[in-house]
């Protein structure tokens, strides 16, 4: 009697895969070192891929049920197209967003501006400047800027 070893393999690369890109939407990306090029995603992604290959080795080997080949093949197929998603939504939608070359530098006065804020009351530069905080002048405004879309 035969009996089949469960692919663990194949599993752990899958999981590995999944996990290492989602890893970079939910944690990596908050810092600068691993969201500007994913290093850390990628190293996920090769090791998930060294276990992959051990798991299609070991299902597709002599000997092996059908149902063994099919999951191994659909993991698989299932972890590759995770990857290129993932490749092409970092490294090439990405790119495409538009440059901020328009943008004040640092220490470069910014034009005056009208914002709603998140109690519905109209903010501009100009009040910032000039109401006092703490029963102080204020010295500057800081103004942080968030490419992209929304």
């Amino acid at each position: 009697m035969n009996i089949q070893k469960f692919n663990w393999q194949i599993w752990v690369g899958f999981l590995l895969t999944f996990f290492g890109l989602l890893s970079y939407t939910t944690f990596f990306v908050r810092f600068p070192v691993t969201r500007d090029f994913p290093w850390a995603t990628l190293l996920f992604v090769c090791v998930a891929a060294v276990f992959l290959i051990i798991g299609v080795r070991r299902a597709f080997a002599r000997g092996s049920r059908l149902s063994s080949k099919i999951v191994a093949a659909v993991l698989t197929l299932a972890s590759l197209v995770f990857v290129v998603l993932f490749a092409v939504a970092v490294f090439v939608v990405a790119r495409q967003l538009p440059k901020s070359s328009g943008a004040p530098h640092v220490g470069q006065r910014a034009p005056d501006f009208t914002l709603t804020d998140t109690n519905k009351k109209t903010v501009t530069l100009a009040k910032l400047l000039s109401e006092p905080v703490k029963g102080k002048a204020p010295k500057g405004v800081l103004l942080v800027f968030y490419r992209g879309y929304w």
